[in-house]
């Protein structure tokens, strides 16, 4: 953990000089495949990061040390982490084909359960509440093409989806619930570049675009405006909407400077947009509009994750990098009220 640097105001634009982060963690000795915020609860805001030798770090950001570090995927690259609402339970993916549950309330290094994917790919899982006692958790199966949906922790299953014609591996997952009462509905992107929507209740494809030439790498939605954007090694974005219908419609492309994206985040306001950069990069956009507004340059290998932090105080919000130069930047941006975005 080393202080870079500190930057002195949150309204700077594309013309000024680049920022540096506030502070970087240091310690993981991997590649930082996965980052996920825990600040609204309690007095400690944490940051969990997944990486590559497996281990799950639990960063204490007020301290900027990991407080505590978890093994649970036999040295297998951990893929995937997220938490409940609630805070008391994180779950991680790991590419030795389990997804582990882990206890945060009592400080065990074991986890209390686990399930089994069946599949070796990069495909990160999705989560979707559906009540304080229950949630859905959605995966790459064992073929090459499904995904399964389970119901959590009494691992029932509830779907298998599978397309009707041959798109290739899944490679990325959304689950969310829309405000008009239809059941749970999940994204999916596809190694052809197509994207689809599933209907989870009723198991069947609502819609199907071909978002990409090359394999979806990301995808992130906003359920709010109804908006997504994804993602692929070309150099541009893809955004997308959904009509009256739920069906899928291109909207516009983002051209960028260098190809290859690793993962997509939209931060919790709906402000910002954010990138993980194959050319070390990490890219900011406001989402209204998707105008780039910040190019931030610290890492020296390919940046893996991006998160945004859920702090209540909107002026205490971070913007997280791991790469696979084995380091996590953290930085303040835009975080007080911008008309631009």
């Amino acid at each position: 953990m080393v202080l870079i640097c500190v930057w002195p105001a949150p309204d700077w634009s594309m013309s000024r000089p680049t920022p540096c982060p506030v502070y970087t963690l240091r310690g993981a000795g991997a590649p930082l495949n996965t980052l996920h915020f825990s600040c609204s609860r309690g007095d400690t805001p944490l940051l969990f990061s997944g990486s590559a030798k497996g281990a799950v770090h639990v960063w204490n950001l007020n301290s900027r040390r990991a407080e505590r570090v978890l093994e649970g995927h036999g040295g297998n690259s951990v893929i995937w982490v997220s938490t409940l609402q609630t805070g008391d339970t994180l779950i991680s993916q790991g590419r030795d084909m389990r997804v582990c549950l882990w206890d945060l309330t009592e400080g065990r290094s074991e986890a209390l359960d686990s399930v089994w994917t069946g599949s070796v790919g990069f495909c990160q899982c999705s989560v979707l509440e559906m009540s304080p006692s229950s949630y859905l958790l959605a995966f790459a199966g064992l073929q090459t093409e499904e995904t399964k949906i389970i119901e959590m922790p009494s691992k029932n299953p509830v779907c298998t989806l599978t397309p009707d014609t041959k798109l290739g591996m899944v490679m990325c997952l959304q689950l969310w619930k829309p405000d008009s009462g239809l059941g749970p509905l999940l994204f999916a992107g596809y190694e052809d570049g197509s994207l689809l929507l599933w209907d989870v209740t009723q198991r069947s494809e609502l819609s199907r675009v071909k978002a990409h030439p090359e394999p979806v790498m990301c995808l992130t939605f906003d359920p709010g405006r109804l908006r997504g954007v994804s993602g692929s090694c070309e150099k541009q974005l893809s955004s997308w909407m959904l009509d009256d219908q739920n069906h899928i419609q291109l909207q516009d492309y983002v051209t960028l400077v260098n190809p290859g994206v690793s993962q997509l985040r939209i931060r919790g306001d709906g402000r910002l947009l954010a990138s993980a950069g194959w050319d070390h990069r990490v890219r900011v956009f406001g989402w209204k509009k998707l105008r780039p507004l910040a190019v931030l340059q610290y890492h020296t290998d390919m940046v893996l994750s991006v998160a945004f932090s859920d702090h209540q105080d909107p002026r205490q919000r971070l913007l997280a990098a791991g790469s696979k130069d084995q380091r996590v930047s953290l930085w303040s941006i835009y975080n007080q009220s911008a008309n631009t975005c």
